[in-house]
């Protein structure tokens, strides 16, 4: 059939609705960079006024300066929309008004800042929402975009630079640009900017260049950024080539394609292709194909075959396994779609019989690989000789050739009872639906005999003379020659229909396992969970034991699942394993190291170490084919990144403990130093004083002392008693002694309580008509409500008033003491029940930051919450939250006299 590279009518129909979208649709410029500071808004400024010169309506949604000076200039000149003002918990915020923007429908707006999140209130969570919007009122947009904001990038950048990006944009986004420019800057510049103040201002500057802006960390992220771009200039060219038509490779770059097979020469023509490529300063692919009849393929082929990809890997090959229906056409194909522009293939060692009747594999290659250079090369001559592992020859069952046998004979008995119904032509059909039963349930010799029975059959009982197999009629011969042409041509499309139903079984079965693994890795977040996932999902699909070795502390590999079986307890397997770790190369069965062991072991890589070691016991089954090898790889893989992670989510976790323990220590330190050390020094005065009889003879003096001893040890003792509450209740010792308990009361108990600390302030307490009946520790709850009434009596001014509120909810009871303060610095909300945390500019009101933590520690022992807002009038509202359960059933409530 004659090739053409001409698009089907459908495609032309879809390429000119893309297009028409496209005309309507506005188009997107990214100026594109490594990190802040090298220059993207500037280069963005610039062309915007290029464009305005030449007559373009350019406004200027949202640019940010940063109070960078040279950046502010190219301001001057330019139309500036004005930013929307929200309101947000008692502050004001400015964001990108895209309602201004699409009202006033410029050609072209600068938004900046691609991957920002809206202020809460915004219709759009993500700025590069807005932009969508924007592009579908045709309205064309310059943005900027950091590498580190991809999302794609996202976890490799936290990886290098120890900082995770919170604000991602989807890689959709940036593939569907219309244009990304590249704002390069060396290493070396940038962090001279840095030091000049042009990207920061000195202080930030300088902390700056301690933790993101190291220049391991940039030279790493320029790679990124480079790298990335020069990944969508190739995916576009590969579109312009769909979009042209074009099939043919195109030598922008030179890459070498090498088919690989199980011949015993396919390593001699791998090392000379790797010659080739390395001479070149090119990359080069290793490409076994399987066709619908590779499962008839010897076990020793098979291995031979994944020997010789594991040796184009070694060289530095990437290596593909493919299917295909014919061996030409799969090479030519992902020759066109890897852009490759040499194929690499070995000369037939000798000529068969069958070459002499059809092309060799060369010959397709040449007449279909339009555009690439094929390259035919013998290699070096091989030791063991040329000759192939004839095919695993498995004897076809005996009940195969005697359902064969029946379905002829019954086949045989119908047309005989029917011969006086059936013309000869209706017989040679009936024949042909028996060929085609046994062709479609049974393998090729029984088809071939049922093919040459029915002839025989049909020449027998029914060509005269009857019952012999002599022809009277020469005419018969056609008859059945064509009876046989066509019943082995029924036989072979439907045996390979088979196949290739089997074949793409299988791919969507690996496709599928691959899936699902990858999703199952994604879900998992625990070391355990992802080792015990690898392991049950290598068992499921290669059907024998396999195991996964982790380093151990004291030093060598401990089985972290699948220890359980035989193989994984041997000192030889387990000596393998400790060789792959150390090495980070396969070993073991079907390699060259190692060959004799029963499992094969793969290093599970993360970055530049090996993590652990997988194996899998794959002597005790039968040999893997070449696909089922590189599925085995993509699960190791992925088993590696999902390790990864899971370590450097418990690195991250350590560090965080590690840092709160530090900043814990500091701050109990400073605590120390002051909340514990006034009242120390102040006891240690006061008994110096009476110690010194002569200085001290007024009675009423003495008495000020000693009161003074006693206030001050009260308030140590305080301190004290609250840390150790906290620790109690963090630690889970404390056991409640929960009871249903009215809420008056609690608060009755309370303000009797603080009757004296109160004097002056107007309480006001508001509860609903009915009696409200929680199930709590009383003495818990009412050291809850202490805790909050000193706190709203310490931060807020004299003779202010305090407000309780309580109500009933679907959720439980909820409990509100609301003052009329200053109320909470934004950003602080939660920060307040931290143990230690103090607010800003509250260093001279007596405290040790202890209250609010040990309120939150009695309320989640409750199983509550507790949280603070501040009110629209001025002052904080501290609310919390109850459940209605915990003791036995209620009490009947009564109306509240």
């Amino acid at each position: 059939m004659e090739r053409t590279d001409r698009p089907s009518p459908e495609e032309m129909l879809e390429r000119a609705k893309a297009e028409e979208t496209a005309r309507k649709r506005g188009t997107l410029r990214i100026f594109f960079g490594a990190s802040p500071g090298v220059g993207k808004t500037y280069a963005m400024l610039e062309a915007a006024h290029q464009r305005r010169q030449e007559g373009l309506d350019v406004l200027v949604g949202w640019v940010e300066t940063h109070g960078r000076g040279e950046t502010e200039a190219l301001l001057a000149g330019l139309e500036r929309l004005p930013a929307r003002v929200i309101p947000y918990r008692g502050i004001t915020l400015k964001e990108f008004d895209v309602d201004g923007a699409l009202a006033r429908h410029p050609a072209l707006i600068l938004v900046d800042e691609l991957a920002h999140s809206n202020a809460p209130g915004s219709r759009n969570t993500y700025r590069w929402q807005d932009v969508h919007e924007l592009l579908d009122a045709g309205i064309d947009v310059y943005s900027t975009l950091n590498v580190q904001h991809l999302e794609s990038l996202n976890a490799v950048v936290a990886q290098i630079t120890g900082v995770q990006v919170r604000e991602t944009v989807p890689d959709s986004v940036f593939d569907e640009a219309a244009e990304v420019e590249l704002v390069d800057l060396p290493s070396e510049d940038l962090l001279q900017r840095l030091r000049e103040g042009k990207v920061y201002n000195p202080p930030q500057a300088e902390r700056a260049v301690e933790s993101f802006f190291r220049k391991h960390n940039l030279v790493a992220l320029r790679e990124l950024s480079l790298q990335r771009t020069a990944d969508r200039v190739e995916a576009q060219m590969d579109r312009a080539k769909q979009d042209a038509g074009i099939t043919r490779a195109w030598p922008t770059r030179e890459r070498l394609l090498v088919a690989v097979g199980p011949a015993p020469n396919s390593a001699n023509l791998i090392r000379s292709a790797y010659r080739m490529a390395r001479g070149m300063e090119a990359p080069w692919i290793a490409l076994a194909v399987e066709t619908p009849a590779s499962h008839r393929m010897s076990g020793a082929d098979r291995e031979r075959l994944a020997e010789n990809l594991t040796l184009a890997e070694r060289l530095g090959a990437e290596t593909l396994v493919v299917f295909g229906e014919r061996i030409a056409d799969a090479i030519v194909q992902t020759a066109q779609q890897r852009n490759a522009t040499r194929i690499v293939v070995g000369k037939p060692g000798r000529t068969r019989w069958r070459d002499r009747f059809r092309d060799t594999l060369v010959d397709d290659l040449i007449r279909l690989a339009d555009g690439v250079d094929i390259l035919v090369t013998r290699g070096e001559p091989d030791a063991r000789g040329s000759r192939r592992t004839p095919a695993d020859g498995r004897p076809t069952p005996l009940r195969e050739y005697l359902w064969t046998l029946a379905v002829l004979a019954g086949a045989t008995a119908l047309c005989w009872v029917a011969r006086p119904l059936l013309d000869r032509v209706d017989v040679v059909m009936l024949y042909l639906l028996g060929i085609l039963l046994v062709s479609s349930r049974f393998s090729r010799g029984p088809s071939l005999l049922a093919s040459l029975g029915s002839v025989a059959a049909f020449d027998f009982f029914f060509v005269p003379p009857f019952f012999t197999f002599a022809i009277s009629d020469a005419r018969y011969t056609l008859t059945f020659v064509v009876m046989l042409v066509a019943g082995l041509l029924v036989s072979t499309l439907t045996l390979r229909i088979r196949s290739q139903a089997v074949t793409a079984r299988e791919r969507e079965q690996r496709i599928t396992m691959l899936h699902t693994m990858t999703r199952s890795f994604a879900y998992r977040r625990g070391l355990k969970d992802i080792v015990d996932t690898a392991v049950s999902h290598v068992e499921v699909v290669y059907g024998t034991g396999a195991v996964l070795y982790l380093p151990a502390a004291a030093g060598g590999l401990k089985p972290a699942g699948g220890g359980h079986h035989p193989f994984a307890q041997s000192e030889r397997e387990q000596a393998v394993a400790q060789w792959v770790h150390e090495h980070g190369r396969p070993a073991g069965y079907s390699t060259d190291t190692l060959p004799d062991s029963i499992g094969l072991y793969l290093p599970l890589t993360g970055g530049s170490r090996t993590l652990g070691v997988l194996g899998v016991a794959l002597k005790e089954r039968a040999p893997l084919t070449a696909s089922l090898r590189q599925v085995l790889e993509l699960f190791a893989a992925q088993a590696a990144l999902a390790l990864e992670r899971a370590l450097l989510e418990e690195v991250a976790e350590n560090r965080r403990v590690a840092a709160e323990a530090e900043r814990m220590r500091n701050t109990l330190l400073t605590t120390i130093s002051h909340d514990l050390r006034t009242p120390l020094a102040a006891i240690a005065g006061a008994a110096s004083a009476l110690q010194d009889d002569a200085k001290v003879t007024d009675p009423a003096a003495r008495r000020d002392l000693v009161q003074t001893i006693r206030d001050e040890a009260d308030r140590l003792n305080a301190i004290i008693q609250d840390l150790l509450d906290l620790t109690r209740l963090e630690a889970g010792s404390t056991q409640l002694r929960r009871e249903w308990y009215p809420v008056e009361e609690l608060i009755g108990a309370v303000l009797t309580r603080l009757d004296a600390r109160l004097y002056g302030r107007a309480v006001a307490v508001k509860l609903p008509a009915t009696m409200l009946m929680v199930a709590v520790d009383p003495v818990l709850m009412e050291q809850v409500l202490v805790n909050l009434l000193e706190n709203a009596l310490k931060y807020t001014p004299e003779g202010t008033p305090i407000d309780i509120v309580a109500e009933g909810t679907e959720e439980g009871v909820r409990v509100s003491v609301q003052d009329r303060g200053p109320g909470i610095p934004v950003g602080e909300e939660e920060r307040i029940f931290e143990k230690f945390y103090r607010i800003s500019g509250s260093a001279r009101i007596p405290g040790t930051g202890l209250g609010l933590p040990i309120c939150r520690a009695i309320i989640m022992a409750h199983g509550g919450r507790i949280w603070v807002e501040n009110r629209p009038d001025g002052g904080a509202a501290f609310r919390f939250l109850v459940p209605a359960t915990g003791a036995a059933d209620p009490p009947h409530t009564q109306s509240a006299a």
